[in-house]
């Protein structure tokens, strides 16, 4: 992918020109989240509701039909499901990693393999997050191993 930066003459508007073979869904997610700018999530703790942005959060998991938002200390719960989640965030950070867990990306500290072809992810907050072997292909893709 190639990016152009020009400058504006003044008095002129700022304008974004995508050039592609084909516009396909990865690109259109690209543009939505570029469109929408710093994107905060409505999640709820104790009755209020907070609003968090995306790089806060560590890891989603679904349990007992519930969504959590677990960041670095807190958990939050959201009312979005998780493919709606899969939609909205950005996927060069999240990645299905499990039936019930979204991971973000940024925050893995190490990898390491653990048993029956699964693989087990440090995050730098200490917790460890598994990640089904239906999965491992698409995360050493996504990390380009």
């Amino acid at each position: 992918m190639k990016i152009t930066i020009i400058d504006t003459a003044p008095g002129e508007e700022d304008e974004i020109i995508v050039k592609c073979s084909r516009l396909d869904e990865e690109l259109m997610k690209m543009l939505r989240q570029f469109k929408q700018g710093g994107m905060c999530l409505n999640v709820y703790r104790d009755g209020e509701i907070h609003r968090i942005e995306p790089e806060e959060i560590y890891y989603f998991e679904s349990v007992d039909q519930k969504v959590f938002a677990c960041c670095e200390k807190e958990v939050y719960e959201t009312k979005n499901k998780l493919y709606e989640l899969e939609e909205l965030l950005p996927a060069r950070d999240f990645v299905r990693v499990a039936k019930a867990v979204i991971l973000n990306l940024n925050k893995i500290d190490s990898l390491a393999p653990a048993f029956g072809g699964r693989f087990e992810a440090l995050l730098k907050n200490g917790e460890k997050v598994i990640i089904s072997r239906q999965y491992v292909g698409s995360l050493k893709e996504k990390l380009g191993l």
